[in-house]
C-alpha cells in the first residue's frame, strides 16, 4: 500500500549525500498529483509530493517529459519548465491558473468541486494551462501536459525490447499469475474519449487516441511468434477500449478537446467519424502471421461505436466473432438505468438490446455458441436498491442473464465519480445526490442482481 510514498521515504532515509533528486511517476503518482480523495483514510489528502517527501512528478504517459528531464539534469539545465511535470515551489507561477487551495478544499466540498473541474479541463496538451494549488506554505505547480505523441513516437516506444518476462529477481519466488494476460498481448494505442466518470484513463492517458502504425503492431506480433515458448496466442489486441484505435476527431487533434462536449456523451459528436475498417485491415493482417493460432480482442470495446459505423461496424462486428473471441464476447454497458448511467456519463441503454440482437444474430449465422457477457457496477453515487432491482428485471427478462460480473464502486482519486461519492453531489448539477456509504448496504445492491434466479 502506498508505494510511492513507502519507497521515496526509504530513498530519502537511506541516501542521504548521495540522492541528488526523487522523481516519482505511474498511475499512483499521476493521479494523485493535487489534492485528493483518499478512499482508505475517508479524507482528502494533500498532493502526493508533498507527502512523498519527492522532488519532481512526472504525471501521464511520461516517456518524454522523463527523457526531457534526465538530460536537463544530466547536462545542469533548468528543468522546471518541462511539460508533462509537477513540483513544489515557495512561490506561485504569474501566468498559471490557480486552484483552490488544499485548506480550503478540506473545509468547504465545493471548493473542492471547482478544483477537479479547473484541474480536469487542463488535461489537453493543446488546450491545458499550467496550474498551482497552495497547501501549507509551498505551492504544487503543475505544468501543461506534455504534447501528444505522433504514430511515429508511439512506433519508437513500442519497437524497444521489452522482457515480457518477470525480473530474475522475483522469478526465483514462483509463477507470477498477473504475467499471464500481458506477457503475449499488445498494446496499439493509448487513451480513450469515452470519459466514463468513474474511470481515470482520461486523466492520466488523456482523451486523445495515440495510435501505432498497423506495420508496427504486425513486426511486434511477429517478433512475440518467433519466440521459442510461444504457444500461438495473442491474448489480446487494443487498449483502453479496442475500437478506438486509430480513430480520432480531426477538429480535436487541431484544436484539442471540447471543453464543453464530449465526443461520446450524451451523444455521439457529428465531428467524430467512426470507421472500422482500419481495424479490420489490421486482424486480417495479424491473423497471416506464421506460428499464429488466434488473435483475442479482451479490451472494451464500445458497442455503441458499432452500431454508429453504417459502413463497417457490422463487418468489424462479424470478424470480432468469427476469429478473436472464444466462447464469450465482455462488454460493459455498467448499469441499464438511464439516470444511473447519466452519472456515470455513459450513453442510456437504448442500444444495448439492439447490440445483443445483433451479435446473436451473427452468431446463428456463422452456425457458432457463443455468448455475451456484461460487466456491471453496483453502489455506484446515486444508485439506491431500486435502481438494482430494475437492473435485475432488465437483464433477466430483455438481456435473459442472470449477471455475474459485478463489481462494487470503489472511488479512486482523480475520477469524477469519486468527486460525487466524496462530496455527495452532482458536481454538474450542485444537487444533492444519494450515495451508499455502508459496506454492508453496498454488498446488497450487487447480491440483489448476482442473486440466482429461483427455478
Amino acid at each position: 500500500d502506498r508505494a510511492v510514498l513507502v519507497y521515496s521515504n526509504m530513498i530519502r532515509r537511506f541516501f542521504k549525500g548521495t540522492m541528488k533528486k526523487i522523481v516519482i511517476s505511474g498511475i499512483e503518482s499521476s493521479l494523485r498529483r493535487i489534492t485528493h480523495y483518499d478512499y482508505w483514510t475517508n479524507k482528502l489528502r494533500k498532493p502526493i509530493l508533498f507527502d512523498a517527501k519527492a522532488d519532481i512528478l512526472s504525471y501521464g504517459m511520461g516517456e518524454m517529459s522523463m527523457l526531457e528531464l534526465a538530460n536537463a539534469l544530466k547536462n545542469g539545465e533548468d528543468w522546471k519548465n518541462i511539460k508533462g511535470l509537477c513540483y513544489l515551489s515557495k512561490e506561485m507561477k504569474e501566468d498559471y491558473l490557480s486552484l483552490p487551495s488544499h485548506s480550503e478544499c478540506l473545509v468547504d466540498k465545493d471548493k473542492f468541486i471547482e478544483a477537479f473541474h479547473t484541474f480536469y479541463l487542463n488535461c489537453d496538451p493543446i488546450t491545458a494551462k499550467g496550474l498551482y494549488q497552495k497547501c501549507d506554505d509551498r505551492y504544487l505547480i503543475q505544468n501543461p501536459p506534455s504534447e501528444i505523441y505522433s504514430e511515429e513516437i508511439m512506433d519508437k516506444i513500442y519497437s524497444m525490447e521489452f522482457a515480457r518476462d518477470v525480473h530474475p529477481y522475483y522469478k526465483k519466488m514462483g509463477t507470477v499469475r498477473a504475467l499471464d494476460t500481458i506477457k503475449y498481448s499488445v498494446t496499439t494505442h493509448r487513451g480513450c474519449y469515452g470519459e466514463c466518470n468513474f474511470c481515470a484513463i482520461a486523466i492520466h492517458q488523456g482523451r486523445t487516441i495515440m495510435s501505432r502504425s498497423q506495420k508496427s503492431i504486425v513486426d511486434e506480433v511477429k517478433n512475440i511468434a518467433e519466440t521459442p515458448k510461444f504457444h500461438g496466442n495473442i491474448s489480446d489486441v487494443g487498449g483502453p477500449t479496442a475500437n478506438m484505435y486509430g480513430l480520432e476527431c480531426k477538429k480535436k487533434l487541431k484544436l484539442g478537446a471540447c471543453p464543453d462536449r464530449r465526443c461520446l456523451y450524451p451523444k455521439k459528436c457529428p465531428h467524430l467519424q467512426v470507421n472500422h475498417n482500419n481495424q479490420v485491415e489490421l486482424l486480417k493482417k495479424l491473423k497471416k502471421i506464421p506460428n499464429i493460432k488466434k488473435i483475442f480482442i479482451a479490451s472494451g470495446i464500445r458497442y455503441d461505436m458499432i452500431l454508429d459505423d453504417n459502413k463497417c461496424g457490422q463487418m468489424y462486428l462479424k470478424e470480432i466473432i468469427k476469429d478473436h473471441i472464444s466462447g464469450q464476447m465482455k462488454i460493459a454497458p455498467e448499469h441499464t438505468e438511464d439516470k444511473i448511467l447519466g452519472l456515470m456519463g455513459k450513453d442510456g441503454k437504448s442500444c444495448l438490446n439492439e447490440f445483443k440482437n445483433q451479435f446473436y444474430k451473427i452468431n446463428n449465422d456463422l452456425g457458432k455458441k457463443q455468448f455475451l457477457t456484461y460487466y456491471l457496477i453496483a453502489a455506484h453515487p446515486g444508485c439506491k436498491d431500486k435502481d438494482m432491482m430494475d437492473l435485475k428485471r432488465y437483464a433477466s427478462q430483455e438481456l435473459r442473464v442472470n449477471p455475474e460480473q459485478v463489481q462494487i464502486f470503489t472511488p479512486t482519486p482523480s475520477t469524477y465519480s469519486t468527486l460525487m461519492y466524496y462530496t455527495e453531489k452532482d458536481p454538474f448539477t450542485n444537487q444533492k445526490l444519494f450515495v451508499e456509504k455502508d459496506n454492508g448496504k453496498k454488498q446488497k445492491q450487487k447480491d440483489i442482481v448476482t442473486e440466482k434466479r429461483k427455478k
